[in-house]
């Protein structure tokens, strides 16, 4: 038990000390990570909101530079002319007009190479396209776009000869002295605008163009739609929620989205909504801002806590094993120790070997105990002279009262003896024959008397051996079971098949049972004498942890509190014959095997003797 409390000790220290160390690093390990990520967020924010305003300024240069080459279209000579051709054409007849107007089918294109731009196309004054430089093919078709504020730019999709269509940056503008003849014009808004914005480092800009919805009714998301400087991006599905939110909504949206399993490979997207002049939303900007420097900072701040709360935990077994050295193993001398005088062993003494010259609290303490135990010691020896005194003054005391009830017959006798001297013969020899039979008994009496008295003071000492306490159970069983197979008396014997083991003197251990069960056998005989019942006898043994319990038990009449008291006194008795010193000769050989012995009895309840062994250690003292 002592080992397994300083061994709780010595793990409670570790524990606690563990515990620490892995706290105080999770919690700095926790406060770095959450700041790494705080500053990763704000970085990426700024850089996302750099881009997202590079983007618009950006947006805002395209928009500027196509109404101003717009302007100067407008204004040039070259289209004034066509702008008058196109407007004093007779009003007459349609095909005259478009007589006039199919002179300039090619001039769009030749005017959009000239200017740099990507789109352009010239409106009749019935908004019919005149000459266009992306797609010749759609002279005569009506452009609806002509009906908007010409001092506007904006957003808008433009069909192109191969079933596709493109986004671009369009302004419309009429002609200076014509102004019923319009141009309109833009340039692309496409991967090539994504690549001339200065993207920092870490930072992808996508672009998702919303389907045509002539084309595409149900408008869902298509993944091939999005795309950066190099082409379709990986992944393009995750994105998906977020650009329909932006869609839908119409507003800037930022979510965190995870690419792939790996964290590594997660990003914060912001959309920003591109809109034409009519509030539809036209394409979607996404900005990607990669967590992957993130992720691997702190992967490398869990490593190295990792690494720190291993070589903390280490140091912390080094120094709880060096606490154990010099608190926990003083602690568990003492607990020894004191389980040394729990056994009756008060002579011994901690060690203070290390620790002499220290003024630490483990010092004082077992110093403290070697001044108890010395102290104890010295009272022991006091009380057991004590005892050993009052105890001799009650044998005598005890011994002279048992010596007076033979004495006065004696004495009688002898005074009869004395005055029968004087009568005749015949009267002398009758009183000398009664008394001597009176002499001859009460000497015999006075014999039992010295003769138990001498057996109680020379107790030998136990010569161990190791034996079942069942066997020895059964041995008094089959001797006086057997000596009293004429009485009204019934053995049980009440123990289990497994031996129970316990160092002990065999013949001194043989007695006192027979004394137990002899006065259990006298208590019922009395007690049938009054109630004609038969008795029963209880012989029972059984293992308690590390004792052995020998019981036995009686139906007798029981005693009362003050007799079970008083019964293993000296001399006492509570039957009519008998000298008082069975019980006591019983209790001193249980204290020489190191036992205890006890009392349960009432009134009418039968009586029971319960001792109690300690099971056999693994050697014989």
């Amino acid at each position: 038990m002592t080992l397994n409390l300083s061994m709780s000790l010595r793990q409670k220290l570790l524990l606690l000390f563990s515990l620490t160390v892995a706290a105080s690093v999770a919690a700095v390990t926790f406060a770095v990570l959450l700041r790494v990520r705080q500053v990763f967020d704000q970085q990426d924010q700024e850089k996302t909101t750099l881009l997202v305003t590079q983007f618009q300024r950006e947006f805002q240069h395209r928009s500027a530079e196509v109404a101003a080459e717009m302007d100067r279209l407008a204004a040039s000579e070259r289209i004034r002319n066509i702008a008058r051709d196109l407007a004093e054409s007779p009003d007459a007849p349609e095909n005259s007009g478009t007589s006039a107007a199919s002179l300039y089918l090619t001039e769009a294109q030749t005017r959009a190479t000239e200017s740099q731009l990507d789109f352009l196309e010239i409106l009749a004054p019935d908004s019919t396209i005149v000459s266009s430089a992306q797609w010749p093919a759609r002279f005569g078709y009506p452009e609806p776009a002509a009906s908007l504020a010409p001092a506007s730019t904006f957003i808008k999709r433009e069909d192109l000869p191969d079933q596709a269509s493109a986004l671009g940056i369009f302004a419309l503008r009429p002609v200076h002295g014509a102004p019923s003849v319009k141009l309109l014009g833009g340039k692309r808004l496409d991967q090539q605008f994504l690549a001339d914005l200065p993207t920092p480092a870490g930072i992808e800009a996508y672009l998702y163009t919303s389907p045509d919805p002539t084309a595409d009714a149900s408008g869902a998301f298509q993944p091939s739609r999005l795309l950066g400087i190099n082409g379709q991006v990986p992944s393009a599905a995750r994105y998906q929620p977020l650009i329909e939110l932006a869609q839908h909504s119409g507003l800037q949206s930022t979510a965190l989205l995870y690419l792939t399993p790996h964290r590594e490979d997660s990003v914060s997207a912001t959309v920003l909504p591109l809109k034409s002049a009519t509030g539809q939303v036209m394409a979607v900007l996404v900005v990607a801002a990669s967590r992957r420097a993130m992720v691997q900072a702190q992967q490398h701040i869990r490593a190295i806590a990792y690494t720190v709360a291993a070589v903390g935990i280490l140091i912390t077994i080094a120094i709880s094993l060096a606490i154990a050295v010099r608190v926990s193993r003083p602690i568990e001398q003492l607990a020894r120790a004191a389980e040394e005088v729990a056994l009756g062993n008060w002579d011994v003494r901690v060690p203070i070997s290390g620790t002499a010259r220290s003024r630490d609290e483990v010092a004082t303490l077992a110093r403290s105990f070697n001044h108890m135990t010395t102290e104890l010691a010295s009272q022991r020896e006091r009380l057991i002279q004590s005892e050993r005194v009052a105890a001799w003054r009650e044998l005598a005391r005890r011994l002279a009262h048992e010596l007076k009830n033979p004495l006065f017959p004696l004495q009688i006798t002898v005074e009869n003896l004395v005055r029968a001297r004087s009568h005749s013969e015949e009267e002398f020899d009758e009183v000398f024959r009664e008394s001597t039979q009176t002499l001859s008994s009460e000497i015999a009496n006075l014999k039992t008397i010295i003769g138990r008295f001498s057996e109680f003071s020379r107790m030998p000492a136990p010569q161990l051996e190791r034996i079942d306490a069942a066997a020895a159970l059964t041995r008094v069983a089959q001797l006086y079971g057997a000596t009293n197979s004429d009485t009204n008396i019934t053995c049980n014997l009440n123990f289990p098949t497994e031996p129970l083991f316990i160092d002990a003197d065999p013949e001194m251990l043989h007695r006192a049972l027979s004394n137990l069960v002899l006065n259990a056998m006298d208590a019922m005989d009395a007690t049938d004498s009054l109630n004609e019942s038969p008795g029963i006898l209880t012989l029972s043994a059984q293992a308690l942890g590390d004792k052995i319990e020998i019981r036995v038990a009686d139906t007798g009449s029981g005693l009362t509190p003050e007799e079970c008291d008083r019964l293993f006194t000296p001399y006492y008795t509570t039957k009519q014959h008998g000298t008082g010193l069975g019980l006591a000769i019983v209790q001193s050989v249980v204290a020489d095997h190191h036992a205890t012995i006890s009392v349960h009895s009432q009134p009418g309840g039968g009586t029971a003797f319960v001792l109690l062994f300690p099971r056999a250690t693994s050697e014989l003292p």
